[in-house]
């Protein structure tokens, strides 16, 4: 049984950047892709980005594609996103998800974080 935990969300003003943290125990965290979602308030949970187990390839939503960043550290059983240029509309509990391979479906995830809440307000 793998278990993620979040850390990294907060207030920050439109312009600005977050660096979401997602830790992984319990479980070989390099066998895992792993995955980030999103889901506003009254919004389905949609998918920002993913990446394979050994980080060479990488998927964005269109949405985030040029400001977000996954990244992940297999030595310390740790995957990221680095969030800049963030937007009011990036505003949500932010999510990290493992399962076998990459996907952008939530439905095909093993495993959930609690998330952690971003919210861009001025």
């Amino acid at each position: 049984q793998v278990q993620l935990v979040e850390s990294g969300g907060g207030l920050v003003q439109p312009g600005g950047s977050l660096r979401l943290s997602c830790a992984a125990s319990g479980g070989t965290f390099s066998s895992y892709a792993m995955e980030w979602f999103r889901q506003a308030p009254g919004k389905e949970r949609e998918f920002v980005a993913a990446i394979s187990r050994s980080a060479e390839s990488t998927i964005y939503a269109d949405s985030v594609k040029g400001r977000f960043t996954i990244s992940r550290d297999n030595a310390k059983n740790t995957v990221y996103l680095q969030m800049n240029s963030l937007k009011p509309e990036d505003t949500a509990v932010y999510y990290c998800a493992a399962n076998g391979r990459v996907s952008t479906m939530a439905n095909y995830m093993n495993y959930w974080g609690k998330g952690t809440l971003v919210t861009v307000s001025s």
